[in-house]
């Protein structure tokens, strides 16, 4: 295994972005390199979709014209992150291979002509995955330009489940080495439940469609099996340029946005954590969800820094609306991303496209050319990031973590819940986003984590929760942390089996509470909770909560349970204990996170639409400041500039939508927080 950053990228916070020399003449490459060279840029992404120029028959390559690329750009100096063209098979593939296409839930097999991927269960697909990526790594290992291998490109996304004969037989083998027999298979789906027993391996399929809901052990089990077999892929050309190549390999995730696979383990098989992200258009505040999507990164990185693999110059194209970015919000996304810890600040694309599907997609150089305000933005912004060097090896750290656990969100996500708008990733937004806007820096944690590290721990949304995994975060209040639990958590075991002892049992003891019954509200019913007299208003859902040693801290004023427990309380060992059944919106949320937050000793911010964000490195700490507003902040602090002006006499000020950042040494950051 190797690590990043490779020695070419040390002390500097990688610029660029997709390269995609395939669509353009010779003469265009060379335009191209001098226009990189003048905006700043030190790395980009190739080869993630030529799979058909350098193999154009099987087992044919031709590599001149990839040559020619690779030689400009190291002449030039900028490093190369070479991708895997796997993400898009070519038609000689598909013509010679038409079982290995994904087939979708109603049996429609895909074809060839857009992005996406072959059935990650196809033999076939994965001989030829495994033959263009040895290709590459045998050609380009030792290649000085090359610092980083870029195996495929966002897995799981277009194209996730695969319901084709390859994905039947391998599903089938892939329970036999889960259980071990059937006798374990039907008692963890609970089949004795509508007489759907198995006495034979070969009956056992995909859920596909069915008359009624489908059994809920099987279809969690698919979507493990469906992230199995995509990592399954990743492992099979990552170990085939392995055997070539020292540098680091990675592939870009898509953090809170692709459903179909578990970052967590994930992230233990890249040699660096990278991701894409795009803002959500229709998004009045699309800076919130950059911040949940940076943080969910970083904590799948354990911490160390990450990649900003792609993000948007402006509007993206695949979206209803498609908004262009304000004059300085590309900035403020790429500085964000670098305070929540990327040490790259990378795009899609560098060139925007004439042709296909993307053409609309914005670029770091428009269709408008070097005479846009686009362009020079980019051009300020490359400046901008090579004066950050300093920063690159920094970490962040939090003192709250939210726990993320992808098998909880699959097993809620199954049909026939109590309310269809119970939404756990809803809820994780919702707390997420109070405490970016109480200035609070999050982590993301799984619940088997080590959480000893965190002030206060958060679980909006754990429905699926092991008996271990409850047994964590008992000892993490007994040793003196909060916890703050959402509602419909802790209601089924890893099979989706409803614990024993009803709902909530894992963490009755640690949260003094037990729930008797879900109550969900009708579609725009509402209910207000009395909080020490205070009203919290919330909808979707309420719960008749029992108290087995909490107190009540809140209670219901209407709705299905009046005068019922609402938010409870409860000591347990050194620490406490909270539970919140109901749905509280962001406003809501501060007066409830008032008390937790004096349980956890934290303090709120006082700059409303303002982050504040420090990374600490050995010697060092920076102070990332990034005003979302549009009015003047002033900002408490001491120390050297590397963005934006000078504090004066202890205080810096940072103009309308403007970024600064600020050094200073350990012993400076010590003495002003003592």
């Amino acid at each position: 295994m190797s690590s990043w950053p490779h020695p070419r990228m040390r002390g500097r916070v990688a610029y660029g972005g997709d390269y995609n020399p395939e669509q353009w003449t010779p003469d265009v490459w060379r335009e191209d390199i001098e226009l990189m060279r003048s905006a700043g840029v030190t790395m980009v992404t190739i080869g993630l979709w030529n799979w058909a120029e350098v193999e154009p028959r099987e087992g044919v390559y031709d590599f001149s014209r990839l040559d020619e690329v690779v030689g400009l750009l190291h002449e030039a100096g900028i490093a190369i992150d070479l991708g895997t063209p796997t993400a898009s098979p070519p038609s000689w593939f598909f013509a010679t291979y038409p079982h290995a296409r994904v087939v979708t839930r109603d049996g429609v097999p895909l074809g060839f002509g857009s992005r996406g991927m072959a059935s990650p269960s196809s033999p076939d697909y994965r001989r030829a995955a495994i033959g263009i990526a040895d290709a590459l790594a045998r050609r380009y290992g030792d290649h000085p330009a090359v610092v980083l291998w870029h195996v495929h490109n966002e897995y799981g996304a277009p194209v996730g489940e695969d319901y084709s004969e390859h994905a039947v037989r391998e599903f089938r083998r892939w329970l036999q080495e889960r259980y071990g027999s059937l006798e374990a298979l039907n008692h963890a789906w609970g089949t004795a439940f509508w007489g759907q027993r198995y006495d034979d391996w070969e009956h056992l399929g995909l859920p596909g469609p069915t008359p009624s809901a489908p059994n809920p052990g099987q279809q969690l089990d698919f979507r493990r099996f469906t992230d199995h077999q995509l990592r399954a892929c990743y492992l099979a050309e990552r170990d085939a340029i392995r055997a070539h190549a020292a540098q680091p390999i990675t592939t870009n995730f898509m953090a809170a946005n692709c459903p179909t696979t578990d970052l967590w383990a994930w992230a233990r098989e890249v040699d660096v954590v990278s991701n894409d992200h795009y803002l959500t258009a229709a998004e009045v505040e699309p800076e919130v969800g950059l911040a949940l999507a940076a943080d969910l990164t970083r904590s799948v990185a354990g911490g160390a820094p990450w990649l900003l693999m792609e993000h948007s110059t402006s509007g993206v194209n695949w979206q209803p609306r498609n908004v262009a970015k304000r004059p300085g919000e590309m900035r403020r996304n790429s500085l964000a991303h670098v305070a929540r810890g990327s040490d790259a600040v990378l795009f899609f694309q560098w060139r925007a496209s004439r042709v296909g599907a993307e053409k609309f997609h914005s670029a770091m150089l428009p269709h408008g050319g070097t005479d846009t305000r686009g362009w020079r933005e980019v051009v300020e912004l490359g400046r901008e990031v090579g004066a950050l060097g300093q920063v690159a090896g920094s970490r962040v750290h939090a003192d709250v973590a939210i726990l993320w656990d992808t098998e909880s969100f699959w097993a809620q996500d199954l049909p026939w819940r109590p309310s269809v708008d119970l939404d756990p990733h809803e809820r994780i937004r919702t707390y997420h986003e109070r405490l970016w806007r109480d200035g609070l820096t999050v982590d993301l944690a799984h619940p088997g984590a080590d959480l000893s590290g965190y002030r206060l721990v958060l679980a909006p949304a754990s429905y699926l929760l092991t008996r271990d995994h409850a047994a964590n975060l008992t000892r993490y209040v007994e040793t003196g942390g909060t916890l703050l639990v959402g509602c419909f958590s802790a209601v089924v075991n890893e099979n989706d089996a409803v614990h024993e002892g009803g709902f909530l049992d894992p963490l009755a003891e640690v949260l003094g509470v037990r729930v008797h019954e879900h109550l969900p509200l009708r579609e725009g019913e509402s209910i207000e909770i009395d909080l020490a007299g205070q009203p919290v208003p919330g909808t979707i859902w309420q719960e008749d909560v029992a108290l087995e040693g909490a107190t009540a801290v809140g209670s219901y004023r209407d709705g299905y349970a009046p005068g019922g427990p609402a938010i409870t309380r409860h000591r347990h060992g050194a620490g406490i204990g909270w539970y919140v059944s109901a749905c509280p919106d962001v406003a809501g949320l501060a007066t409830v996170l008032a008390g937790v937050y004096r349980d956890a000793g934290l303090t709120t911010a006082e700059h409303p639409g303002v982050e504040i964000v420090t990374r600490v490195g050995a010697e060092s700490s920076f102070m990332f400041v990034i005003n979302h507003t549009d009015r003047e902040v002033r900002v408490p602090i001491d120390g050297n500039p590397l963005l934006g002006t000078a504090p004066v006499d202890g205080v810096l000020p940072v103009a309308p939508g403007d970024v600064a950042v600020v050094h200073h040494t350990q012993a400076a950051v010590v003495a002003a927080t003592t």
